[in-house]
C-alpha cells in the first residue's frame, strides 16, 4: 500500500500581492480592507464555526493542516492561531512575509511540512469559511488506492467530491441549497509526487482539466461552500442541484460537518443588521 500524506494549506487572511480577485491599488489599501476590526471579527467567526468542526472531527485524523498568515496579523487573531496550532496536533503555523508572487508564499508556507519520504501528496485548499465533511480525509485516502493506475500515468491526478450544500448568509438567516459544483475547492484533492515543487494552488480548480486528469466521486455530501459577506468570490461554479432525502439540515450539517445551523443562523442575522459590529455574543 502507498503511503500517502494528506496535507491541507489554509490561508487566513494573509497579506500578499497575489491571490485574490477583490483587486487593491497598492499595498497598505489591501491591508486596511483585510485587517478591518469588523471583517477579521467575521472571519474568525466562520473559521470557528464552519471551518474547524469537520476537521477537528475527521474519522482519520492522519493529516496535517498548514495555516498561512501575516507576521503582522492583529491581535487577537494572531494569538488564537499561535493557541490553535499548539493545541490540535494537525495545525501548523507558516508565518509568511507579504510576497508578491503568491504561488512562491504558498510553497514556502507548505515545504516544511512535506513528507518526503510519502509516495504521494494528498494536497487540498481549505477556504477559510468553508467546510469538509468529517469522512473527508479517511476517504481521499482510501479512494486514491483504486485511483493509483491512473495516477501513475502522470503522476498527477485529481479526485472531485462533488456533492455538497451551498449556504448563504442573509439578514434573515442562512439558506442552502443541495449543490453538485464540480472541481469546487472544498474536498478536491490534487496527488502529486513530494518532490513536485508545486502545491494545491498551482492548479485553478476552474481549469484543473487542463494540467492533470480527473475523477469525479459524487456519492457523499461532502463540502460546504459558504457564501457570506466577506466572500473573495461570490461564484458557486458550474452545476447543478440534487434532491435531498432530507431537508432536516440541522441534523445533516451537524452529522456531516458538525455545524451548528441555528449558530450560523443567529450570526448571519446579527452580522446583516445595518451597524452591527458583531454578534451579541461577542468576539
Amino acid at each position: 500500500m502507498m503511503r500517502v500524506q494528506m496535507l491541507g494549506l489554509c490561508r487566513f487572511s494573509y497579506l500578499g500581492g497575489r491571490g485574490f480577485q477583490v483587486l487593491h491599488d497598492n499595498h497598505a489599501e489591501r491591508r486596511d480592507f483585510l485587517y478591518d476590526p469588523q471583517r477579521l471579527a467575521r472571519r474568525w467567526f466562520w473559521f470557528e464555526n464552519v471551518t474547524l468542526p469537520g476537521l477537528l472531527a475527521q474519522t482519520d485524523p492522519d493529516f496535517t493542516l498548514v495555516l498561512m498568515t501575516g507576521p503582522d496579523l492583529p491581535e487577537p487573531y494572531l494569538s488564537r492561531l499561535r493557541d490553535l496550532a499548539l493545541t490540535v496536533p494537525q495545525v501548523h503555523l507558516a508565518l509568511i512575509p507579504p510576497m508578491d508572487k503568491h504561488l512562491e508564499a504558498c510553497l514556502a508556507a507548505i515545504a516544511p511540512h512535506l513528507e518526503m519520504t510519502a509516495d504521494v501528496i494528498g494536497h487540498f485548499r481549505q477556504d477559510d469559511d468553508d467546510a469538509v465533511a468529517v469522512d473527508y480525509i479517511r476517504d481521499a485516502r482510501r479512494d486514491f488506492e483504486v485511483l493509483q493506475p491512473l495516477w501513475q500515468r502522470r503522476r498527477r491526478l485529481s479526485c472531485d467530491y462533488s456533492r455538497g450544500l451551498v449556504l448563504k448568509a442573509t439578514e434573515a438567516g442562512v439558506t442552502i441549497e443541495p449543490r453538485m459544483i464540480y472541481n469546487a475547492v472544498a474536498a478536491l484533492t490534487v496527488y502529486l509526487p513530494p518532490d513536485s515543487g508545486r502545491s494545491v494552488m498551482h492548479f485553478p480548480h476552474w481549469q484543473i482539466g487542463l494540467s492533470m486528469p480527473g475523477v469525479t466521486l459524487p456519492g457523499k455530501t461532502m463540502f460546504v461552500r459558504f457564501l457570506n459577506h466577506d466572500n473573495d468570490s461570490g461564484a458557486i461554479g458550474a452545476g447543478y442541484r440534487w434532491e435531498p432525502d432530507s431537508t432536516d439540515w440541522q441534523s445533516v450539517l451537524m452529522d456531516r460537518f458538525r455545524i451548528d445551523l441555528r449558530c450560523l443562523n443567529q450570526a448571519a442575522r446579527d452580522y446583516g443588521l445595518p451597524g452591527a459590529d458583531r454578534p451579541r455574543w461577542g468576539l
